[in-house]
């Protein structure tokens, strides 16, 4: 069995979802996650900050637009009055219960309830609209099956064993529907994954039913050796391992968030980035196979901050960078790069909330300066050390660049140099030119 997961704009329309249930009716068992339709999240968002602010009115005027956009689409969906019917039904009943919420109290634990909406009414809608196709399809309420634990992770154990009934009442359906983000708490409330959203719940269940593959299916064309927006002459990277992908995802790519892929990659089952807009490509696949001796792609993250601090008289101190990155830890900032030499010390970080407290902890140390508006270029590849000239092509392609930092060794499929957000695209097209054009 596959697992495939279609984004907000993958449904964003009846017409997408019409192409959406023709991509997936092709004779073979799966599991299909749905998230909102696009737009509906922001709108649900919206209502609850008009409720927060104790604004029935704003919240009132929100909601009646969306039910108007849905009907709409419920026009354009159904050719039946049957299965319209049926499916205006289960969204009436689900704009009553949001405006319920314009009476009483209203909190994060409702808030919750409402951003769950989005899923539950994509879902319906899909589902019946399979069935009137005459495809043997049944929607597995999320609910159901999907829970976090007290520390707000997801319960492996109990999505397996839950998700398990659920599919056993179903035996013969060709095609189950789910919703993708919403779950519930170890209390039993509403709640929903955070991290990663429903390529988070895919790979969750993908992991949870020993799937074959996770197909997520989006907008954008895999993952390019560059930004094609930024970069000339970039091209696909068909096949990248599950740790090249993280290194990716966490400096800027367009690609599934680090956290999202971890059970499939335990379960060693690969990951298949698709693109709904011309689903005959063979988009991205991720897995834990390695390309040895090859670098991949090249991504930049912005608006970086660099702080040095120098300091003498900790020369060889004992528990000097302790006490250094005790006081990032105090203000909950993370550090992305990190270089040292016996008298100072580098770091960059692009959360700059506590910039001004930090720095003035760090004066207690040792001398402080600060670099803004920085750029961390990040080099993806099979760059374990045994690989000997990658490190000094990565380098011959930033000669003409001004470096402020460079990480290597930390990771076995990173290069990263911290360079002037002004210089990115200069650094990012010399990178391209010689890892990837010259061949």
């Amino acid at each position: 069995m596959k697992v495939l997961k279609f984004g907000g704009t993958s449904v964003g329309s009846a017409e997408r979802m019409k192409s959406v249930a023709k991509l997936i009716t092709d004779g073979e068992k799966k599991i299909v996650v749905l998230s909102a339709m696009s737009g509906t999240t922001n709108s649900l968002v919206e209502i609850s900050d008009y409720l927060y602010k104790k604004n029935p009115d704003g919240a009132n005027d929100i909601i009646n637009k969306l039910e108007q956009k849905y009907k709409q689409h419920l026009n354009e969906l159904f050719s039946t009055d049957e299965y319209r019917q049926k499916t205006q039904e289960v969204l009436d009943g689900v704009f009553s219960n949001i405006r319920a919420y314009t009476k009483d109290l209203f909190t994060l634990f409702e808030e919750k309830v409402v951003l769950a909406q989005g899923e539950l009414m994509s879902t319906n809608m899909v589902t019946n609209y399979l069935q009137e196709q005459g495809v043997n399809a049944v929607l597995l309420p999320a609910l159901d099956f999907m829970r976090t634990d007290k520390n707000a992770e997801p319960d492996p154990v109990y999505i397996r064993e839950k998700l398990a009934i659920q599919l056993q009442k179903y035996p013969d359906a060709d095609i189950y529907i789910t919703q993708g983000f919403i779950c519930r708490n170890a209390y039993g409330e509403i709640d929903n994954l955070q991290r990663g959203g429903s390529d988070y719940s895919a790979s969750l269940i993908g992991a949870a039913v020993d799937a074959k593959e996770i197909q997520i299916w989006t907008d954008i064309d895999g993952m390019h050796d560059n930004d094609p927006r930024v970069v000339d002459h970039t091209s696909p990277v068909r096949q990248l391992n599950f740790d090249e992908a993280a290194e990716l995802a966490y400096f800027g790519a367009k690609i599934l968030h680090p956290t999202c892929i971890q059970p499939a990659k335990y379960a060693n089952i690969p990951v298949r980035l698709l693109n709904t807009m011309d689903p005959a490509a063979p988009g991205t696949m991720i897995s834990n196979d390695t390309e040895y001796g090859k670098i991949k792609a090249v991504a930049a993250k912005e608006n970086i901050t660099a702080i040095k601090i120098k300091s003498s008289r900790m020369l060889l101190a004992h528990g000097f960078l302790r006490k250094v990155f005790e006081i990032f830890e105090s203000y909950q900032t993370s550090i992305d790069m990190v270089c040292t030499s016996e008298v100072g010390v580098s770091m960059s970080i692009d959360n700059t909330k506590h910039l001004n407290e930090i720095v003035a902890d760090l004066k207690k140390y040792g001398t402080v300066t600060v670099d803004k508006d920085m750029c961390i270029i990040c080099v993806v590849g099979d760059l374990t050390w045994e690989n000997i000239g990658f490190e000094t092509l990565a380098m011959k392609a930033m000669k003409d660049i001004p470096v402020r930092m460079v990480s290597y060794g930390g990771s076995n499929y990173n290069i990263s140099f911290l360079i002037r957000e002004a210089d990115t695209k200069r650094a990012l097209q010399s990178l391209s030119d010689t890892l990837f054009n010259n061949k």
